[in-house]
């Protein structure tokens, strides 16, 4: 049970994890469904242009967004611990195929040429997709400091046209307790390499440390900028050279 002021059973519908787990497989299923239901050969063929205009819409919106919404949250918060780390590069691979046949889609030289290129972005959406529920969710959950439905509502944030706050400052004093480290690790996966974000807390954060030190060793930097006795700031960075 992660630290909370939410009371749950764990491993049932009661836990925000199952339920982040719940929300992402309907996202996922509604994606793959749409895409299989705009990339049919014979709607497609009777319809021609505006048929590959919502395939095409659809591939370089929705889906698109989903991509970039999961490197920005979950792929973001895995790329830097040592357990995780090669299975966001291949994901992170097979996603960058996927952007190139989606561009690839725009260009094509008419409905046929459209759905033959939809049918390869069905095969690799669906691949990319069970991979993300199968391996990379539980990899995820069971990293320290990373909080499971705070990234996934990250995501969903982002999918319906949202934005993350990146503040430069995280002054944890005005978070509620159980809420703390998943924010603060969330705000650590979105630093690009060389980048930076100061923690406020009114202790030392010393537990907090560990977590890195086990979750990214190596690959955060730790700066204390004030210590005590009322107000601890601490610099917060991923080094250069250290991303994905």
């Amino acid at each position: 049970m992660t630290p909370s002021s939410e009371i749950y059973i764990d491993a049932t519908e009661t836990d925000p994890a199952v339920r982040a787990q719940a929300a992402l497989r309907s996202t996922h299923q509604r994606l793959h469904g749409r895409l299989v239901t705009l990339a049919e050969v014979e709607p497609v063929a009777a319809a021609g242009e505006s048929a590959r205009a919502a395939l095409v819409g659809f591939c370089g919106g929705e889906l698109r967004r989903y991509l970039d919404a999961c490197d920005q949250t979950l792929y973001a918060a895995a790329a830097g611990a040592a357990e995780t780390r090669l299975l966001v590069r291949a994901l992170r691979a097979t996603s960058g195929l996927l952007g190139r046949n989606i561009e690839a889609l725009s260009s094509a030289a008419d409905a046929a040429a459209a759905v033959s290129v939809a049918r390869a972005i069905e095969a690799m959406l669906l691949a990319q997709l069970t991979v993300e529920r199968a391996v990379l969710l539980p990899a995820v959950a069971g990293l320290p400091g990373a909080d499971l439905p705070t990234l996934v509502a990250d995501l969903h944030t982002l999918l319906d046209g949202g934005r993350l706050d990146s503040p430069a400052v995280v002054d944890v004093r005005l978070i509620p307790h159980g809420q703390r480290h998943p924010r603060i690790f969330a705000r650590f996966a979105r630093l690009a390499p060389g980048e930076s974000f100061t923690l406020v807390n009114n202790h030392d954060p010393k537990p907090l440390r560990r977590e890195f030190q086990a979750a990214y060793p190596g690959a955060f930097s730790w700066e204390y900028v004030e210590q005590g006795p009322e107000q601890w700031q601490i610099r917060i960075g991923r080094p250069a050279g250290t991303g994905d």
